[in-house]
């Protein structure tokens, strides 16, 4: 199998996704694609609460959809995921993997020996001292429970990866303006704002489609299956009762909160960058409404982002149905455009 790329493999709060490419010369063809739901509850913000469900869905989706590898890319994110800008010593790799613990122990709020850490350079480290980067830290149980569903139904983690940055791989427009990448999924929602490609911020809001669900279904008195069949068809609109758009809104305004919060926090920080673009994914981006509502409210150009922008020959698998798998593709297709062979 010398040569094959990894799939890129996505667990998310709904489902498990993942995608498969292969490379000639400077392109990304797709080769096949595919996602298998969890059970309500499997995973909770990022967490994986039952891991034989985790392990049973990958069986089935590698069953039906036959990748031609169990090489995965495996994209994490968690609610205590913590990226910050800083400058750490200018050392080899190796040693800068065993330092790092020692020069980021105050930096974090969390314990380093319980953590997984890692630093994404910014810059061209050269000749100075210290190189500016991300540090990325992350609990090391949660990701270690996620590698050992993902071994015990077969498969081979051949690399972690943040899926907030397989996210700006996929989606992002490299361009002049400021861009924030907003996918909201089921539970989470992930956000990464960036400059013509460059991080500039990350955060991981526990909050998503469900949530919304469930306060429209409190709000207007009805089912949670009413609700969620309220949201997805008629969204902002709402239906023909009179509180039913009010209802949804009010849904949607502690996201909104968080995005705005977010925005102000970077706007006001030592980069004081200031949004001008937010580009949704995610199957929670589909509500009716939603972008015009979020460029409303927060006086910013909302955009759907185009995950499959950087994928050739989509042909037949637009006769497979992707484009209705495109919408929570993002991650997945990030993660294996960045794996290596």
């Amino acid at each position: 199998m010398a040569g094959v790329i990894p799939i890129g493999l996505d667990i998310g709060s709904s489902s498990v996704r993942a995608v498969e490419v292969r490379r000639t010369k400077d392109e990304y063809n797709l080769i096949n694609f595919g996602q298998i739901p969890l059970p309500p509850g499997t995973m909770q913000a990022g967490i994986i609460a039952d891991q034989m469900a985790v392990t049973s869905a990958l069986k089935q989706l590698w069953t039906a959809c036959k990748f031609g590898t169990k090489k995965v890319v495996l994209g994490v994110t968690n609610p205590q995921l913590v990226v910050r800008e800083t400058s750490v010593s200018n050392l080899p790799a190796k040693e800068l993997r065993r330092s790092l613990p020692f020069q980021v122990r105050d930096l974090i709020p969390l314990a380093v020996e319980r953590s997984l850490l890692d630093f994404r350079p910014l810059e061209e480290p050269g000749d100075d001292s210290n190189v500016r980067g991300l540090l990325i830290a992350m609990p090391k149980d949660a990701v270690m429970d996620l590698i050992h569903a993902v071994d015990k139904a077969g498969l081979h983690v051949v690399n972690v990866d943040l899926a907030s940055f397989a996210l700006l791989r996929s989606a992002s427009r490299l361009d002049a303006q400021v861009e924030a990448l907003v996918d909201i999924g089921a539970a989470v929602t992930s956000v990464i704002v960036h400059a013509d490609g460059e991080p500039l911020f990350v955060r991981t809001v526990p909050r998503g489609g469900s949530e919304i669900t469930e306060s429209i279904a409190t709000r207007l008195g009805i089912p949670a299956p009413e609700a969620e069949a309220l949201k997805c068809r008629f969204g902002l609109h709402g239906d023909d009762r009179p509180d039913a758009a009010t209802a949804v809104a009010e849904a949607i305004r502690p996201l909104i909160s968080e995005l705005r919060s977010s925005f102000t926090y970077l706007a006001s920080g030592e980069r004081q960058k200031q949004v001008t673009r937010i580009a949704l994914c995610g199957g929670g981006a589909l509500m009716p409404g939603l972008a015009e509502h979020v460029q409303t409210q927060l006086g910013v150009s909302v955009v759907y982002a185009d995950s499959a922008s950087r994928l050739r020959d989509l042909r037949k698998a637009r006769q497979r149905g992707f484009d209705s798998f495109l919408p929570s593709a993002a991650v997945s297709i990030g993660l294996t455009l960045g794996a290596t062979s």
